[in-house]
């Protein structure tokens, strides 16, 4: 029988799998019907409380201070991984796009919608895309590091195997893109599933990383330049 810390810490993580799709949820799909300044608040708001729950979980509930348990010498040894890593798969989107997807009749619907999104949200010129894009591979990606491999998949490693940790901790992470991808490519798209796996193989890659260092600099860093990919060929795409 678990016990009543073992509990509250399923529940946290649980709850912290889930929470993701339902932000997505709400700022992504259900605030769309509206005008962009209520999908910019809807926005702030859900992710905000995302991105604060683990800091509110660990000194409100656990009473305690955030722990980083960063091993000796170990951040140059996880930017190398995580660069190389990041640098391979920013060149692999880049080539794959322009030689193969880019040409792809099935290509040009989603980019109306990407577009059509991009401006809903306000973000249409392309000085505020650039800002977006900065912002997503900057700042979002170390929130996201922060919340899916310092919490997430630290709470289940404390809880599981940690192959196990790094496969439920790297589903969950795809889980909530795979409502952003089905939005531009729709459900019955392979480019979805294709794309959601790719999610899920990064995020089980930063979980693995981080397992090994202990550090967020080399899963950010990764996560960072994948995301400049994503806007790069968006800026194509759009622009």
């Amino acid at each position: 029988m678990p016990n009543n810390t073992q509990r509250n810490d399923w529940l946290a993580t649980v709850f912290a799998l889930l929470l993701p799709t339902v932000v997505t949820l709400v700022y992504f799909v259900w605030a769309a019907q509206y005008e962009s300044g209520v999908q910019q608040i809807a926005y702030a708001v859900a992710k905000g409380v995302q991105f604060l729950f683990p800091l509110f979980w660990v000194a409100v509930i656990l009473k305690s201070r955030p722990k980083w348990n960063m091993q000796p010498g170990a951040t140059r040894q996880s930017l190398l991984l995580g660069g190389a890593f990041g640098l391979a798969v920013l060149a692999a989107m880049v080539m794959l796009y322009h030689g193969v997807l880019r040409s792809l009749p099935l290509f040009q619907e989603p980019a109306a919608r990407i577009g059509a999104k991009i401006a809903a949200v306000g973000m249409g010129s392309q000085g505020r895309y650039i800002a977006m894009a900065v912002f997503y591979s900057i700042i979002h990606s170390w929130l996201e590091e922060y919340y899916w491999r310092w919490f997430v998949f630290r709470q289940l490693d404390n809880l599981l195997a940690t192959f196990l940790a790094i496969l439920i901790s790297s589903l969950g992470f795809m889980t909530h893109h795979v409502v952003v991808l089905s939005a531009f490519f729709g459900w019955t798209s392979p480019l979805t599933w294709l794309l959601s796996l790719g999610v899920a193989i990064g995020g089980a890659y930063w979980a693995w990383l981080y397992h090994r260092h202990r550090t967020l600099w080399g899963p950010w860093l990764s996560h960072a330049l994948i995301d400049a990919a994503i806007f790069v060929i968006g800026y194509d795409l759009v622009f």
